[in-house]
């Protein structure tokens, strides 16, 4: 740090320019270029591309929150823990009517193992939840 003394300013007190030449030289946004990122297309143009190079341009991808919608699944495997405590209905077979759609489920996912014979009612139905079911004796019923 210099002494305050022998600081330039010192000597420039009286000179109303402070050795930036003439009115206006260095004053305002003129000197700079601009304010903010005013001419990164212009005569900024090296600056950007030594330092800022993303700077222009689109990046990713942004998945409209409007198109996002939490589907209510289950899985095959669950079915079983649904049934108890409830009173089902029977077809003339004798299998249990599980109706999902009535329960808040919009769709049936393969996964766990079924050891039991039902009918199971719901909006959409993947195909291996399909053969899984009919494979243990039921049948998979898409409902509107």
């Amino acid at each position: 740090m210099v002494v305050r003394r022998e600081r330039k300013v010192r000597r420039q007190r009286g000179s109303r320019l402070y050795g930036w030449g003439q009115v206006g030289q260095h004053r305002k946004s003129g000197s700079r270029g601009g304010f903010g990122n005013a001419g990164l297309h212009k005569h900024k143009w090296s600056w950007t591309v030594k330092y800022d190079p993303d700077h222009f341009g689109k990046d990713g991808f942004v998945r409209p929150t409007a198109v996002t919608h939490e589907v209510k699944a289950i899985n095959v495997g669950a079915l079983s823990s649904l049934m108890q405590g409830r009173t089902l209905q029977q077809d003339e077979k004798g299998r249990a009517i599980l109706d999902l759609s009535s329960l808040g489920y919009e769709k049936v996912l393969g996964g766990g193992k079924i050891g039991f014979s039902m009918v199971v009612k719901a909006p959409r139905i993947t195909e291996l939840a399909k053969k899984k079911i009919s494979n243990a004796g039921g049948e998979a019923v898409q409902v509107e």
